[in-house]
């Protein structure tokens, strides 16, 4: 048997498991973030802020691709919800520093806590070999969407 049949197989084999687990990965957090009252976005913007500790609302809106306005009113409902504050940049009083309270972000990890252990077993059967490869393409996927999601923001077909 030919090499190509079996690589144009495992290349779509894997493009649809790609395709799957991209899919089953936003209904969890769409279950996700019902369980927690909050909206996906909510749950994004919560998310990117724990990674970061904290962050412009312009950075909020680039990470979440929402409006300005959008973001405004989501922060201001996180505020009143407790999950973060917002301060006025002392360098520059036109920009909000938002910040995710600690304090509430263990509630935040709980409904992942049994997924995360589940993958921590899944990848300790890994070599590092394996584990390098895994991080070179999610590093290329995420510069993918980065680059895909700037020209849709740019109006670029």
């Amino acid at each position: 048997m030919s090499h190509k049949p079996a690589r144009a197989s495992a290349i779509a084999d894997l493009m649809r498991a790609g395709r799957e687990t991209s899919r089953l990965s936003m209904v969890f957090r769409y279950a996700i973030a019902d369980r927690l009252g909050l909206t996906v976005s909510d749950l994004e913007c919560l998310d990117f802020l724990a990674d970061a500790g904290s962050a412009t609302a312009g950075q909020v809106a680039e990470r979440t691709n929402l409006t300005t306005g959008a973001v405004t009113s989501m922060l201001r409902r996180l505020q009143q919800a407790g999950y973060v504050t917002a301060e006025r940049d002392p360098a520059d009083r036109r920009r909000v520093i938002v910040t995710l309270r600690p304090e509430r972000a263990a509630e935040l990890e709980r409904p992942y806590e049994r997924f995360a252990g589940r993958a921590e077993r899944l990848i300790e059967g890994y070599s590092v070999d394996e584990l390098l490869l895994l991080v070179r393409h999610f590093g290329r996927m995420q510069a993918m969407y980065l680059d895909e999601l700037d020209r849709l923001r740019s109006g670029d077909e």
